[in-house]
């Protein structure tokens, strides 16, 4: 496989910011530091509260980052209830503070990220009850924080798109916090990606390969992936019924190892009734937007914050 001719050009510098190591529990911790490095905290003109408080029965406490603008207009605010990416096993709240601030202060909402355990250390189910308890606490505080209970939904990248995802589920079926929309960014949705008998010949060559994604899989069930009993929550795409979820946006890269997954789950969606907004970038890897500058880049994060503020828009 040589996706190479593919990639757009302006993508190529970021490439060189993902060196094509292993990743194993022995190279974890390096890759957690290059993950540090690369997305450190920022500082931001959005207010940053940081809160600590109970998570799932018998688990720890967990930590909320909540941002919003110093002048918010009048409240109660939307809320975007944020889970960052990793590949399960990687990343922190606080890394996305670079973008989730603007971004507070440019729909002005709050923007709730939940510092989830992270696996191999904490397998299934924990991450998602771990979000799930950062989402309670979101409703249930509502009215203390300023928040508007009509207008608050889900958005993640990656490893936290597929939390975003398994979380939207996990919602409609204890039926007790009703989500707005659910925002996916290349989402990791499916354990099972790679096993078909027909693989794409151009996908998952940069940034998350098919090593990679098994490792991170693997290392979330406690098991290898692809077995027969995985559950929804884990993998939203093993959800046999996709209907009565909230209006989703989503979009993936033509060269992203998540393509043909993203691709069937915008489509079950749709046929399951669920409004859905779906994009494909063309040249685009895993991850491509860290090229902030680029054509597509820029149009990704027009399309994604255009598609937020209809979605935050007051409930007439």
């Amino acid at each position: 496989m040589n996706s190479r001719h593919l990639v757009d050009p302006e993508l190529l510098p970021v490439l060189e910011q993902f060196p094509d190591s292993e990743l194993s529990r022995e190279s974890l911790p390096a890759l957690r530091e290059q993950l540090r490095a690369m997305l450190p905290p920022a500082q931001t003109d959005a207010a940053i509260e940081v809160k600590t408080v109970a998570g799932p029965a018998g688990g720890p406490d967990i930590q909320l980052r909540v941002l919003r603008p110093k002048d918010a207009a009048a409240a109660p605010l939307p809320v975007i209830y944020h889970i960052h990416g990793g590949g399960f096993v990687a990343g922190t709240a606080d890394q996305r503070d670079m973008s989730n601030g603007p971004l507070a202060i440019e729909l002005n909402c709050a923007i709730v990220s939940v510092d989830y355990r992270l696996a191999p250390e904490t397998v299934f189910p924990g991450s998602i009850e771990d979000c799930y308890a950062g989402l309670a606490w979101v409703f249930a505080n509502a009215a203390e924080q300023g928040f508007d209970t009509a207008r608050i939904g889900v958005m993640g990248e990656s490893a936290g798109g597929g939390l975003a995802a398994a979380l939207a589920l996990l919602a409609r079926d204890r039926g007790e916090y009703p989500l707005a929309f659910q925002q996916l960014i290349y989402p990791m949705l499916d354990d099972r990606n790679g096993s078909g008998a027909e693989p794409h010949p151009f996908v998952g060559e940069y940034v998350w390969t098919p090593e990679k994604n098994r490792f991170g899989w693997e290392a979330l069930l406690g098991h290898a992936p692809g077995g027969a009993d995985v559950s929804p929550y884990a993998a939203p795409a093993r959800a046999t019924d996709l209907s009565g979820l909230p209006p989703t946006f989503l979009y993936a890269g033509a060269l992203d190892l998540f393509l043909e997954e993203n691709l069937d789950y915008a489509r079950r969606l749709a046929r399951a009734g669920v409004p859905i907004e779906f994009h494909l970038f063309p040249g685009a890897f895993h991850a491509f937007e860290l090229q902030a500058d680029a054509y597509v880049s820029r149009q990704a994060r027009q399309l994604s914050q255009s598609a937020l503020r209809r979605f935050l828009a007051p409930r007439t």
